[in-house]
């Protein structure tokens, strides 16, 4: 499946990367690159929605950590949001929904950005 990436901005310095698609290791480069792009431009926030991701793997989960530390040394927010229950669930046992700010809707992740 080939994966789509948009990027909108909010108005308040952040900025929604919507993720369509499988990510996996054929497609996680791309979503690497596109995470970068967005770290260089110095964004106050990234909000990465996931609602119409169906299936992620290590290395989409890998690409996921890498843009949290990331934000962590830009010192930007970095905020996933709408899981799908599949993808929820790969966090879940992955024991990462404690580790990232997960928000169940887009304008939950924006509010106080």
């Amino acid at each position: 499946m080939v994966i789509e990436l948009q990027s909108s901005e909010s108005g308040n310095g952040a900025v929604t990367l919507t993720i369509q698609g499988d990510i996996d290791m054929s497609t996680s480069t791309e979503v690497r690159t596109h995470l970068t792009d967005l770290f260089e431009k110095n964004q106050k926030a990234i909000v990465v929605d996931l609602s119409q991701v169906s299936y992620i793997d290590s290395s989409g989960i890998a690409t996921l950590v890498e843009g949290l530390q990331w934000s962590h040394s830009n010192n930007t927010k970095f905020r996933l949001t709408s899981l799908t229950p599949m993808v929820r669930d790969v966090f879940e046992i992955a024991r990462l929904l404690t580790v990232f700010e997960v928000y169940d809707s887009r304008e939950e992740a924006l509010k106080g950005v």
